[in-house]
């Protein structure tokens, strides 16, 4: 604020530098959808390792899901948020305890029938008990969750309904008939969960299927993918195993709206016949520049059946190696090449020859290819609208995820900007810092270009924004960049020398 001055003397007044920077968002959190035995069906579950995925989900040999998380971490991964999918015919296991408490499991499935809850009224004070949840094995309880000093009485601040909705991960608690007393201690084996509504597992749910696609994108648009909409960030997409073009073509839509990247798979099916003339036209549409698609499927050793060699889709590999890829060169590197090695892949599906690699790669299907000396390696980053025929300028993976990159940092570095005064001012401090922001990855190399004005622009002036746009309340900012894409052909040129003349 301006100082006021009132004795002969200095002031030192603090102004403001205008200098806001702008951070640039991550670049590989995945979202991964799929069915699973147990786990939370009713939000997008945060997991930030192979073991928090096994805690919350399971590992079960049934759910590609569960492959496509652990080869994700194998490869390089991070970060991931599991949207669980659960049968319509799959049971909630509750039981009741002394026809005073209600406890239900928090998510359906068989899992909870190897719970038991346990009662015990507080001795020394006779309106409180403690409530423990116990896992049984072979006969033994193990205790897992245990709540004491819980109360009946709504106005507590440890009434069991509210406390264990809140911090329970394994179940929820209803009171019944209007109870205002704890239920008596229980009896010893303690009452299972389903040993009232037993939990069913319900149908497993496959890929390509009209029931996995019901709970995938269901039509209230809340739950099944659409849980994704409650969470902060995103940037990739995997449904291990989909492959239905009209289904690909929706999730295309979704990751569009969303600023985000699908990595989708080929058919188990697909050979170089189905696919010589491209992708279905279903998947090659305008939203078609936010996905990719890879062939083949993938062989590596089971981790849940001894070892033994499968065929897994490639998503869960791939989108792996774009957050490795992220992390050691940058999002604008391409995620492919020799330095794209598929950890954990013994073979590959199909092994294609550069000849056949040459009739899919300009139908914008990226390959996986074996090679002797590098492996099992990604060889292909064109998005799904990467066919010569289009000559689109979202023709490559790391030049459609920068732009991605850009703009979702752009948009969450100027919220400050809405309700400042439209003019000279504000539109210099976001040159300033806009053009910082773009000035560093620059110096990262992110872009074509020896110098800046090669590299980059930023405008926004009178020029972008007129005095009608002002009148309307709007500032319009302008930033270019010149794209660095990928060296997807090498052509070496080999001459022999004449015999030269000395003069």
């Amino acid at each position: 604020m301006p100082v006021t001055p009132t004795y002969p003397g200095v002031y030192i007044q603090e102004i403001p530098s205008g200098v806001r920077t702008i951070t640039g968002v991550a670049t590989s959190i995945a979202a991964f959808a799929g069915w699973a035995p147990r786990g939370p069906t009713d939000h997008a579950q945060l997991v930030l390792s192979w073991q928090d995925f096994e805690r919350n989900f399971g590992a079960d040999a049934r759910s590609l899901l569960a492959y496509g998380v652990y080869q994700f971490f194998a490869n390089g991964g991070s970060q991931a948020y599991v949207i669980r999918l659960a049968a319509a015919n799959a049971d909630t296991a509750s039981v009741d305890v002394d026809n005073k408490l209600r406890v239900t499991a928090k998510n359906p499935g068989e899992w909870a029938n190897e719970y038991a809850v346990s009662t015990r009224v507080n001795p020394f004070d006779a309106n409180r008990f403690t409530l423990s949840v116990l896992q049984v094995e072979n006969g033994n309880e193990i205790p897992i969750e245990v709540f004491p000093n819980l109360s009946m009485d709504a106005n507590d601040a440890r009434f069991a309904a509210n406390l264990l909705s809140k911090q329970s991960a394994l179940v929820n608690v209803e009171i019944l008939n209007n109870a205002n007393t704890p239920p008596a201690d229980t009896a010893t084996p303690s009452p299972t969960l389903g040993s009232g509504t037993p939990g069913a597992l319900g149908d497993v749910l496959n890929p390509d299927t009209s029931d996995f696609e019901d709970a995938l994108l269901p039509v209230n648009g809340v739950d099944g993918l659409f849980q994704l909409d409650r969470i902060d960030l995103f940037n990739l997409l995997c449904v291990p195993g989909e492959s239905k073009p009209s289904v690909i073509q929706t999730l295309q839509k979704f990751c569009r709206d969303r600023r985000a990247f699908l990595i989708a798979d080929a058919s188990p099916d697909d050979t170089l016949t189905t696919l010589q003339n491209g992708p279905d036209a279903a998947m090659t549409g305008n939203d078609a520049i936010n996905a990719a698609l890879y062939f083949p499927w993938v062989i590596a050793p089971d981790p849940f059946q001894s070892g033994l060699s499968r065929a897994f889709p490639p998503s869960g590999f791939v989108a792996g190696i774009y957050a490795r890829t992220d992390s050691q060169r940058g999002v604008w590197k391409a995620p492919a090449g020799t330095e794209a090695s598929i950890s954990g892949a013994t073979s590959l599906a199909r092994k294609l020859t550069d000849n056949e690699n040459g009739v899919l790669n300009p139908q914008a299907i990226n390959v996986l290819r074996n090679f002797p000396v590098y492996g099992n390696v990604v060889w292909g980053a064109r998005t799904l609208q990467g066919n010569d025929q289009r000559s689109s300028e979202w023709k490559y993976i790391p030049v459609r995820r920068l732009a991605l990159f850009l703009e979702e940092s752009l948009y969450r570095g100027t919220q400050w900007v809405v309700f400042e005064p439209n003019d000279e001012p504000l539109w210099a401090q976001i040159r300033l810092n806009v053009g910082a922001f773009m000035q560093d990855l620059f110096r990262q190399g992110a872009f074509q270009g020896r110098t800046p004005r090669d590299a980059y622009f930023v405008k926004c002036d009178k020029e972008t924004t007129t005095q009608n746009d002002i009148n309307r309340g709007i500032v319009n900012i302008v930033v270019g960049f010149a794209p660095l894409k990928p060296a997807e052909f090498v052509i070496i040129s080999i001459q022999q020398m004449a015999g030269q003349i000395q003069v």
